[in-house]
């Protein structure tokens, strides 16, 4: 604790603002992991399950099964099915409808995580900048010596480390959960086509035994 407090002093102000990216950045990361970990379901074994109740026109319990699964894979499946059970032929504007709702929801905070990403070189830069002016100010002084500048440029080189340190697990961990976020948004577009596709054909078996 000592060292940690002797570095964010040696540091100066611009490395309390690091440190509180980073923890900031830390939180974001813990609670989209969380969050996408819950959501986590496999779509194939759901849909599955829903063709299969669907099949025999059991609408309100291929809702529950959806209400009680998690994730906006689930949500979406919903909204088409109750768009198919009110009548509407067209289920694909519910479907879209329902991924715009969803959409936001997994990209929360992570404009904010991306940003923690980009500017913490640029504070750690600043921090730099600062510890080097203060460095040319101990060399200009009347009474200059080593041991003057050894400060400054500790606050120098403190800052862009710690501006690195925190970028570069900030931009790996965006990066990991934007592909997370892809893949749940490729099984939202996968769900939704399967779920048409199955009301379509069920719609022309219809049809065909009317005729």
């Amino acid at each position: 604790m000592y060292f940690f407090m002797k570095l964010m002093n040696d540091g100066g102000p611009i490395m309390w603002i690091i440190m509180g990216c980073a923890v900031l950045a830390l939180f974001i990361f813990i609670v989209k992991v969380f969050q996408f970990h819950r959501d986590e379901i496999s779509v194939r074994e759901l849909l599955r399950g829903l063709f299969n109740v669907l099949q025999r026109e059991g609408i309100v319990e291929a809702l529950t099964l959806c209400d009680n699964t998690p994730g906006p894979v689930a949500k979406m499946l919903s909204a088409g099915i109750l768009a198919r059970q009110h009548g509407d032929k067209d289920i694909r504007s519910a479907i879209d409808d329902a991924v715009l709702d969803e959409l936001p929801k997994l990209e929360r905070h992570m404009a904010v995580l991306g940003v923690i990403a980009n500017i913490a070189p640029l504070l750690g830069l600043c921090g730099t900048v600062m510890g080097m002016l203060r460095a040319f100010e101990a060399i200009q002084g009347e009474y200059f010596s080593a041991a003057a500048i050894g400060a400054p440029l500790a606050q120098a080189l403190l800052t862009t480390l710690a501006g690195l340190v925190v970028s570069i697990p900030c931009q790996i961990g965006y990066n990991y959960l934007t592909s997370r976020i892809e893949s749940m948004t490729l099984d939202m577009e996968k769900a939704a086509l399967e779920l048409t596709g199955f009301f379509n054909r069920k719609a022309e078996k219809s049809a065909e035994a009317e005729k």
